[in-house]
């Protein structure tokens, strides 16, 4: 799938110097090199590579070894052969610094996961990649435990803001994007969490029941998808079960499946904490991380022993090192680590750009925006507007570069969410709608008194409300509803003032009760450490909004698989079976199923011009399916169109599924004519022998969203399978 390139992007690559990035020469055969090494090691040497530490002075853990950084993880290299540490770091939305514990560390903060799914961009989620790489590596680490592709099944997800929306061939796409741009930087990428880790609740209790079938067809076709395009040196398996076993001990998912059917060649680690016993290594789990979590570090004198016994064959065990031995090659990251200067500014600059790209605008009634006819009174109400923008909490935080403006601890029983808080960057939408409209008198009301904030409404020209939903790993929603009263909040200065807009950061969808009584609708996610400026620039018209809607919005619970997280408030060590009964209908595929029309449908979003999709044909090319068509920018500015193609019917059964995207910007008037090449696997259902094509007529429409779709068209297509 091509897709044209932004001239600001190509402005921002250039700034980071991705020309001049290009990875280090590789060896002819990283398989051979990693034989070659294998062969010369002790067993103990071997088993050293197996197991990972971390280094965090805290009293709960070990006493952090001489000359190890604080970070997530660390594997002891073998000097004496060459082999690195392997010096691991969080970093789905920037390089995390843990609890602030390397005083005075920061690093660029990047908008949540689903603002870079919004943008529809493999080529922005390919610069991002470049950039967490760079601040990586010039940060002394070689692999990035990051970036996730499970889908969002679930509205209440509370790690959904870290993932990239409801669709695999979105997530697929994005993820293998950002996952060749980091390791072109000679940093091992991560792919988590494979599979099936859907909500936080129970997590480490929980059994994800699904069919092999939907389970192929949805999930584990966004890691097949991101592992072709991406090639990331690990996979980090789940904390969960699926379909009984452990993720990290299910030699379904990781040996037949991952290594067998997908042919790959890298290792997988565990999530931290998340093995259950030696056997998890025949099973195909390759490294036991953050080991002294578990009850038991396994993967030294207790595998140690299994080897001698038989249990476990040398083969096995070479296959484990050589696993990892082969990333560092392939990759490049056994080059000597040495700390840098980053370029911050410039990574500043690429984090604006996603922000600017993610957010979506929901609603625009009579155009209110942008602001063209200057308001001389604006009230900003909630959200915190004043000093700064909301992030997601977890191992996604990350300490921002230009600071956090305020902190508040929220209390959680238990897990990860016990040291929780929401988080604030200082980046101040209502500084920046200032400096961006001086000729405006701005004013910031919190909210808290909400009759006082309508009577200061009911005078202003107009009134902006931030609300905030926020989410952390760890735990989820429990609510579509805004919190703390946000809606009944947003709904009397709607009433005060006819004139009101709502910014929404948020981790989630949500219900809108009050969006009929407001003129617009931003959706600005967690927009990272330049979302103030960016939500200014928006709303002025500065940037034309561009952002596409990667999870559906629904308009009640009655819409939801599941209205409430399985196991809600059951205390940890509760068994859990979660029977995920939707199947492959994630999402807008579900909607359709059932007949229901979402508040806001997948792939949905406004902008301040018009575009149109014509002449859609699709033709063959021997195995190759192309559609083309052509877009025009009808309106009076510049903008970038998304346009999607869905399959609406297979060979006489309806369907609705994401076929193809682009993002294209085009300039007034502008025509470009367009050709997109068709996945067959998304046209295909999973059989015992692979994915069965079945012959007949295909019909696919061209949109703007799931819901908004042109006239079809059809294709003729021959019966086949495609291997697994």
């Amino acid at each position: 799938m091509s897709h044209t390139k932004s001239p600001r992007l190509t402005l921002i690559m250039l700034a980071l110097g991705a020309s001049s990035l290009a990875m280090a020469q590789r060896e002819p055969s990283p398989d051979a090199r990693a034989a070659a090494t294998e062969a010369q090691m002790s067993d103990a040497e071997r088993l050293q590579l197996l197991v990972g530490h971390i280094p965090l002075p805290i009293p709960e853990l070990p006493p952090l070894r001489p000359g190890w950084k604080v970070s997530s993880g660390r594997v002891p290299g073998i000097a004496r052969l060459g082999i690195p540490d392997l010096a691991e770091t969080d970093a789905s939305l920037g390089i995390i610094n843990p609890f602030g514990l390397r005083k005075g560390d920061v690093a660029t903060a990047l908008p949540s996961g689903l603002a870079m799914a919004s943008s529809f961009n493999p080529e922005l989620a390919h610069a991002m990649g470049v950039m967490l790489g760079v601040e990586a590596r010039s940060k002394g680490f070689n692999v990035l435990l990051g970036g996730g592709a499970n889908l969002s099944r679930d509205y209440y997800g509370g790690r959904n803001f870290e993932y990239l929306g409801e669709d695999p061939l979105l997530a697929g796409t994005l993820a293998g994007a950002s996952i060749r741009g980091t390791q072109s930087q000679r940093v091992i990428a991560t792919l988590k969490h494979f599979s099936l880790n859907a909500q936080e609740t129970l997590r480490d209790w929980s059994d994800a029941r699904i069919t092999e079938a939907a389970h192929r067809e949805s999930d584990l076709l966004a890691f097949q998808l991101a592992i072709e395009r991406g090639q990331p040196g690990s996979v980090m398996c789940a904390y969960n079960r699926v379909n009984g076993p452990y993720a990290c001990g299910s030699e379904h998912l990781l040996t037949q499946v991952l290594k067998k059917d997908w042919g790959y060649p890298g290792w997988v680690m565990s999530d931290w904490g998340a093995v259950h016993g030696v056997e998890d290594f025949n099973a195909g789990l390759d490294q036991q991380s953050g080991a002294v979590l578990d009850k038991q570090i396994w993967f030294d004198a207790p595998l140690k022993a299994e080897l001698a016994a038989g249990r476990v064959s040398r083969a096995r065990l070479s296959d484990a090192v050589r696993r990892i031995l082969r990333s560092m090659y392939a990759v490049g990251a056994d080059a000597p680590l040495a700390e840098a200067e980053i370029d911050y500014p410039a990574h500043a600059k690429l984090a604006r750009e996603a922000a600017t790209q993610g957010m979506v605008l929901l609603k625009n009634e009579g155009g209110t925006l942008p602001l063209a006819d200057l308001p001389r009174r604006v009230l900003l109400v909630g959200g915190q507007a004043h000093i700064g923008v909301l992030s997601g909490f977890g191992s996604s935080q990350v300490t921002p570069v230009n600071g956090v403006a305020a902190t508040i601890p929220v209390s959680a029983p238990s897990g990860f969410a016990a040291r929780s808080r929401q988080t604030y960057f200082a980046s101040s939408p209502l500084k920046a709608l200032a400096a961006a409209l001086p000729q405006s008198r701005f004013s910031y009301d919190s909210g808290y008194f909400p009759e006082a904030a309508a009577a200061l409404a009911a005078r202003a020209d107009l009134v902006i409300v931030f609300a905030t939903q926020w989410q952390t790993e760890g735990m989820d929603a429990t609510s579509l509803s805004l919190p703390q009263g946000q809606d009944a909040l947003i709904a009397g200065i709607a009433r005060a003032n006819p004139n009101t807009v709502v910014v929404l950061e948020t981790g989630n969808p949500v219900k809108m009760p009050w969006l009929g009584q407001v003129k617009a609708v931003l959706q600005a996610w967690y927009p990272g450490q330049e979302g103030g400026p960016v939500i200014a620039d928006v709303l002025s018209g500065r940037v034309n909004p561009s952002g596409r809607l990667p999870i559906s919005f629904p308009a009640d619970e009655s819409q939801a698989a599941r209205p409430l997280p399985p196991g809600l408030g059951e205390p940890d060590g509760t068994a859990l079976a979660i029977d995920y009964h939707e199947g492959s209908d994630v999402g807008y595929r579900g909607l359709a199923a059932r007949g229901q029309t979402p508040l806001f449908a997948f792939g949905h979003g406004l902008s301040y011009t018009r575009f149109e999709h014509a002449g859609l044909r699709l033709q063959r090319e021997g195995q190759r399916l192309l559609a083309r068509f052509s877009v025009r920018n009808l309106g009076p500015r510049a903008g970038a169109d998304v346009p999607q193609l869905y399959l609406v019917e297979a060979a006489g059964a309806r369907r609705l599924r994401l076929a193809a995207f682009q993002r294209v910007e085009l300039q007034p008037g502008e025509q470009r004519e367009l050709s997109l090449e068709l996945d067959p696997r998304l046209l295909a259902d999973w059989s015992e022998r692979g994915w069965r094509l079945r012959a007949g007529s295909y019909r696919f429409a061209l949109g703007s969203s799931a819901n908004t779709l042109g006239a079809p068209a059809e294709l003729a297509v021959a019966e086949r399978t495609i291997k697994p």
